[in-house]
């Protein structure tokens, strides 16, 4: 299958609200249900002109149609801000990292300028103390997907299986179904 990267989607979700027709069937969408002939009076439009509309939120993903009725799709525009969101959040710099000196030292070492990691300490204790540094990022109570907790990890390093791994087996985050979320904070 060809995934869309957020960012894409992200580019026709906005050129597909451009138009302020699109803009204000989807604003009506979003307080309620309604079919194309409920549109048209609304938006004052011909039910032919609202039903290219339709189209063209339906394909960007915006709304969704049951029974006739068109509605706003709530739960995919929270993924898609949330995974363009992740994919934009740069690792936070070194010096903003509030560790003990000897973990700070260990992150100094492994850290390049814009805070990404040079590589993976291969001493346990030293991975722990970069581990500390990169759960930083996960916000208590905030479920991830799997797919989410990857590109917030790329942004530290490339083998983000290894720093999955080992933020849950040191206990910064916990996992069910494919869904992650900070340990010790209340799942979503």
């Amino acid at each position: 299958m060809n995934e869309i990267n957020p960012q894409e989607e992200m580019i026709t979700f906005f050129k597909t609200l451009v138009d302020p027709n699109r803009l204000c069937i989807a604003g009506l969408l979003g307080v309620e249900a309604l079919t194309v002939t409920q549109l048209a009076e609304r938006v004052k439009l011909s039910p032919m002109a609202v039903m290219n509309h339709v189209e063209r939120l339906s394909a960007a993903g915006i709304i969704g149609e049951k029974d006739g009725r068109y509605s706003l799709q709530r739960k995919h525009l929270e993924i898609l801000a949330r995974d363009t969101l992740a994919g934009l959040r740069l690792p936070p710099k070194m010096d903003e990292f509030d560790g003990e000196a000897y973990d700070q030292k260990v992150v100094r070492d492994f850290s390049l300028p814009d805070g990404s990691l040079k590589s993976l300490p291969a001493q346990p204790k030293k991975f722990q103390a970069v581990l500390h540094y990169v759960g930083r990022v996960f916000e208590p109570g905030v479920e991830y997907p799997e797919k989410q907790v990857n590109e917030m990890l790329k942004r530290f390093n490339e083998d983000t299986a290894s720093l999955r791994r080992g933020l849950i087996d040191n206990g910064t985050l916990q996992r069910e179904k494919g869904v992650y979320w900070k340990s010790g904070t209340v799942k979503a």
